[in-house]
């Protein structure tokens, strides 16, 4: 017996015209392209829109040069603020060593006395001492604070000043 083989030949598929979706692909739909026409703005309105762009110009240059004055002037006083405050500092520990050296030499003081009516004398002395050291230590601390403060505010009041009557 001889094997028949049979052959069948399909015919190729047309390509159609319209692309095949998925069961869950959306169709891909082309938007209308519409013309514009020409449109011949008004002078008028030209020059409006040509003023205005030119006036926001300014002012963000206005600005951006203040923003970075203010910056300037807060960097300057920051700088200063710091400075003062370091100084504060040292003032506080100079008056806190000269007070410690004093009660040292207080208690040495009262070591040495030999008799009551000496160590009330000693006593009265050096509260009289301290009281008047503390006086000054205070209005030499106030007036480095007070002048901390000026040297502190004043640049940012001016500079601030400066700037904003540069925007204004």
């Amino acid at each position: 017996m001889a094997e028949a083989t049979t052959t069948t030949t399909t015919p190729p598929k047309a390509k159609t015209s319209k692309p095949t979706t998925g069961a869950f692909e959306m169709p891909k739909f082309e938007l209308p392209k519409f013309e514009i026409p020409n449109v011949e703005m008004p002078a008028a309105f030209r020059e409006f829109a040509e003023r205005g762009v030119a006036q926001a110009k300014d002012t963000y240059e206005k600005m951006k040069a203040a923003a970075e004055e203010a910056t300037d002037v807060l960097e300057t006083t920051y700088s200063t603020a710091s400075k003062g405050a370091s100084d504060y500092g040292l003032k506080v520990i100079e008056a806190a060593r000269t007070n410690t050296n004093a009660a040292f030499d207080f208690a040495g003081e009262l070591l040495a006395a030999k008799t009551l009516s000496e160590v009330i004398e000693l006593s009265s002395a050096h509260a009289r001492k301290q009281f008047e050291a503390l006086t000054k230590q205070g209005k030499e601390l106030g007036a480095l604070a007070q002048k901390v403060a000026t040297d502190t505010a004043e640049p940012i009041k001016n500079g601030m000043n400066r700037a904003f009557n540069k925007v204004a």
